[in-house]
């Protein structure tokens, strides 16, 4: 085969295990290794279709004694009593058959681990227009996943799975669109190219702007032989919510002091674009009555509310006198006390339900006060919404409780997939990276967020959304989004999580593997190739903790985050004391 054929001899095909098409086994030269994710290729001789390439990723090996019949035989061997030889034997699983004449390769044939071409051919890069690098393979040489299954062409959407704190889903996840962005898979689209990007774990996503202190030679020299120039996002901008009590909307961060803006609803914005459905984000029973009031409320509050800067003026009734709401706690006050009066419940909606539908309704909007008062106000203005007009937009949620984490993220995706589905194209992209997902789209019951995460995975394809979801448990995801997902992706798994059904894109030795993967090392799941490939991801370039951020030059934003330099509440503060946290990585 000429210079394809230049792979190291490592065996031939055994002849005492049945070869297949699909999958064969190797017994190892005396001195030769093989290890778990290598490429090994052989070939065959067909009539009439001359020579067949038959390549494959090893996925088990194996060792014995050969000649040995009980356990304590080994003992004997050792001592040279018992005549045995040690062998070692690698399973092989066929990934690409070169010319599609699915034979087997005969007994005895010379396996050898794959040449340059031959592991291109074997794993399809040689396929691959355009190809993003996600890491290097157990050999040292790069792992690419096709971007035609991550920007909608033939596919899209990421499923990442894995242990909090030890898969670094988080980690991959920004390695990933860092590749994106600078691999040259997208061309010319890089720059227009977005990432929005939710942050629930503290203030590790805050700083992907500054290159990290602590990456050493071997990760520059990773990042290079990946074809990456090692070095932070160019362009991020971050919106924090506004710090409980602060009249000012003063953004609720510590430690990073530029490109930070607030984010918030004011009430008039609440009830004209009708934002009450996401009040009640968590998970209900569809069949719960109190839900058919939130649309008929929300209705009526976007057709009466009048506008008083960010408060909003409100009546009861045709005839009542008006009530101006300037607090989230005025406005529910408000609501509360017209559904509980006998002569306003009926012009709400409220009049053919029943009392304990009605309370219902009201303890859980009752219970909505303090987690979404920082975030709904009627004393600012409107200017705080969040845009994406950086190429990385963070969305900092991890001083928010839990019920306005699911509000920010709900009222967010609607926003963006309706902005995108009003230009009509799939261009520029739009990557979303979502943590936790199992949270936001459980495999059961139902909330307005799983409904616009299912819209996503379903239809975000042709309008240029991708998600990125990372989740502990895939096995607790509504399974249409899982399913949607073109590109899987496991770390370190917990062993019963492992055994579910929804890593049955996991071979068995790769599921064995991941309960004791170390972080850094993740299974890489592709249409394109049947078998998932390990892969070790460099560490990250940019700055994952305070402690890590090299300073750098604020000029470096975008035109878009320069306009909003301007009211930046944080210009000309000092910089924060260190942190000697460990990374997460």
């Amino acid at each position: 085969m000429g210079e394809e054929a230049a792979g190291q001899v490592v065996g031939r095909v055994l002849g005492t295990q049945s070869a297949t098409p699909l999958s064969f086994w190797v017994g190892l030269e005396p001195g030769t290794v093989l290890q778990l994710d290598e490429v090994v290729a052989a070939t065959r001789e067909v009539p009439g279709r001359g020579e067949v390439l038959i390549a494959g990723v090893v996925t088990n090996v194996e060792a014995r004694h050969e000649g040995a019949a009980y356990d304590s035989d080994v003992f004997l061997i050792v001592q040279g009593v018992l005549p045995a030889a040690v062998v070692e034997s690698a399973e092989v699983t066929v990934t690409r058959v070169e010319p599609e004449v699915y034979v087997p390769p005969l007994p005895g044939t010379v396996a050898r681990r794959a040449g340059e071409k031959e592991r291109e051919r074997a794993l399809y890069f040689d396929v691959m227009e355009r190809r993003v690098p996600v890491g290097l393979g157990r050999d040292g040489e790069p792992i690419h996943v096709n971007l035609e299954f991550l920007d909608g062409t033939r596919g899209a959407h990421v499923s990442i799975s894995g242990i909090s704190g030890v898969a670094t889903k988080t980690s991959f996840a920004t390695f990933l669109l860092y590749s994106i962005f600078n691999s040259g898979a997208l061309g010319a689209e890089a720059h227009n190219t977005k990432a929005l990007i939710f942050s629930v774990k503290g203030e590790d996503l805050l700083f992907l702007d500054h290159a990290n202190k602590r990456l050493d030679d071997d990760a520059r020299a990773a990042y290079r032989k990946l074809g990456l120039e090692p070095g932070p996002f160019g362009s991020v901008h971050v919106f924090a919510p506004p710090r409980p009590g602060d009249p000012n909307g003063t953004p609720h961060v510590s430690a990073r002091t530029q490109d930070v803006s607030p984010f918030y609803w004011t009430l008039a914005e609440f009830c004209r674009q009708e934002l009450l459905r996401f009040v009640f984000a968590d998970a209900e029973d569809e069949r719960a009555q109190y839900t058919m009031l939130i649309g008929q409320v929300a209705a009526r509050l976007a057709r009466l509310a009048e506008p008083v800067g960010g408060a909003v003026k409100l009546r009861a009734s045709d005839d009542a006198e008006p009530v101006v709401c300037r607090t989230y706690d005025d406005f529910v006050r408000f609501i509360e006390e017209t559904l509980t009066d006998e002569g306003t419940r009926h012009a709400w909606g409220a009049g053919l339900m029943g009392l304990g539908t009605v309370n219902a309704f009201l303890r859980r909007l009752r219970s909505s006060v303090r987690p979404l008062s920082p975030i709904v106000r009627g004393d600012l203005s409107s200017d705080a919404s969040i845009d994406t007009e950086a190429q990385v937009t963070v969305v900092d949620l991890h001083n928010l409780p839990d019920r306005a984490q699911r509000f920010v993220v709900g009222v967010v995706l609607r926003g963006e997939f309706a902005r995108k589905e009003s230009t009509g194209s799939a261009r520029p992209l739009l990557f979303v990276v979502l943590d936790e997902l199992n949270k936001y789209a459980p495999r059961e019951g139902g909330s307005p967020i799983k409904e616009i995460l299912l819209d996503v995975a379903e239809r975000g394809r042709s309008l240029g959304v991708i998600l990125i979801g990372a989740q502990q448990t895939a096995s607790e995801v509504e399974r249409r989004i899982v399913a949607n997902c073109a590109v899987r992706v496991a770390g370190r798994l917990d062993a019963a999580e492992a055994a579910r059904g929804e890593y049955g894109w996991l071979p068995p030795a790769a599921r064995a593997r991941a309960t004791i993967a170390k972080p850094g090392t993740m299974f890489v799941g592709q249409p394109e190739i049947p078998v998932p490939l390990a892969v070790e991801f460099p560490f990250p370039a940019w700055a994952t903790r305070p402690a890590e951020a090299e300073a750098r030059e604020p000029s470096r934003t975008t035109a878009g985050t320069t306009a909003r330099a301007a009211r930046d509440p944080f210009a000309g503060l000092g910089d924060v004391g260190d942190d000697d946290e460990v990374p997460p990585f």
